[in-house]
């Protein structure tokens, strides 16, 4: 039987001696954790690696907590994350949360308490991601018309003016959900690929391609032209119906 695997946390802290505290602890309790007392290093290691939360100081030698977080989300690297700070100032708590914290813990704290809230964001952040089908659309996101087609993201299906149905897979519909939502807009490979399969994807990888093909045939096959989606060379692509 497999055992659970680990939620990774990324902690950000410049005390070192209450970062082997919270490092122990978080261990103990069943928890991977990736240490640092500076901005910088962990932004670079969330640039390029997954991590499940992050526990993050306001007060840090080379920046703020809350730039980070801000340079985080203006990346899309969207991270649960609780801010652990000897401030308690009402207006900093408020601002956090207001940046899209999902907590806010004082010290002096528990570890006990620390554990229980990690746990709390974590159970709360996994729920959330239930719904996901790609990075940009849910199941539970209503259809979309489409070039005449209407679009159903709880089915993975494309419903054809002609009365035809079609199963799509995941990223055939991250891709019509995300050109639906910008038409008339030069779209950029990099862009589409983060948008869909996630900031952390290859961007060289030919798999969008390919997905773009599977959706023009299924399209062809029903008797609609997808010409209104085209490539801008050296870019990407734009999409404009109705041209």
């Amino acid at each position: 039987m497999c055992a659970e695997p680990r939620p990774l946390i990324v902690v950000v802290e410049d005390e070192e001696e209450l970062i082997k505290l919270i490092s122990q602890q978080l261990e103990n309790s069943g928890m991977n954790v990736q240490a640092y007392n500076r901005c910088a290093p962990a932004l670079r290691f969330l640039q390029n690696n997954f991590a499940n939360l992050l526990l993050l100081d306001i007060t840090l030698p080379d920046s703020s907590g809350f730039e980070l977080l801000k340079e985080l989300k203006a990346q899309d690297i969207n991270i649960p994350t609780i801010f652990l700070t000897g401030n308690s100032l009402e207006d900093d708590k408020i601002k956090g949360l207001n940046m899209g914290g999902d907590d806010y813990i004082t010290k002096p704290f528990s570890y006990a308490e620390l554990v229980a809230r990690i746990n709390a964001v974590l159970r709360r952040t996994e729920v959330a991601a239930d719904f996901n089908v790609t990075k940009n659309v849910r199941t539970i996101d209503e259809p979309f018309d489409f070039l005449g087609t209407k679009v159903i993201p709880d089915r993975l299906e494309i419903a054809f003016p002609n009365g035809a149905t079609h199963k799509i897979g995941r990223k055939e519909l991250g891709i019509l959900a995300y050109l639906s939502a910008h038409v008339g807009v030069v779209i950029t490979r990099k862009e589409l690929i983060h948008s869909v399969w996630g900031v952390h994807a290859d961007i060289r990888s030919r798999s969008l391609d390919q997905y773009i093909v599977k959706v023009r045939a299924a399209f062809a096959k029903n008797g609609l032209s997808l010409d209104s989606f085209k490539t801008v060379h050296g870019i990407g692509y734009i999409f404009e119906p109705g041209k």
